[in-house]
């Protein structure tokens, strides 16, 4: 797995994981790409440091998350949202309004189809697409 800093034609920067630079490529070329902030298909690389192996006089047991598994660390990150945000089921593009209309702080994940991202989208509602796998739940 790699992972890259991309940006968009709106200046808006994310992470991205690709399972090798030539994944990247490919995805770039047949226009998969997206920003997950406006939707543009128009991405790019970010300038990046290379990871420099660490010298041989640092304490043993330094750790770094580049050396985490990524799916164990998507894992982490998808329980750590969760456990800060309000699940609302398919009820999400209703309730992100209703947010987004009351002028209210808080954060609620569901399930939106296309059409009501767009739609969302178009009506200045800020959203965020995740990239989780969706969990049985029971509390919905």
């Amino acid at each position: 797995m790699i992972v890259y800093d991309l940006f968009c034609d709106r200046a808006h920067r994310f992470e991205a994981w690709f399972g090798s630079s030539a994944d990247f490529d490919d995805q770039q070329a047949r226009g998969l790409l997206e920003c997950p902030l406006c939707a543009s298909r128009s991405v790019g690389k970010a300038v990046m440091a290379p990871a420099v192996p660490a010298k041989s006089n640092q304490k043993a047991g330094s750790h770094s998350l580049a050396n985490d598994d990524p799916m164990a660390r998507l894992l982490q990150l998808q329980r750590q949202f969760e456990a800060q945000s309000d699940y609302v089921g398919d009820r999400f593009a209703e309730e992100a309004r209703a947010i987004h209309q009351n002028g209210e702080t808080r954060s609620v994940h569901g399930e939106a189809t296309a059409d009501e991202v767009k739609a969302l989208r178009e009506e200045g509602v800020p959203l965020l697409p995740l990239p989780f796998r969706p969990r049985a739940r029971s509390d919905a």
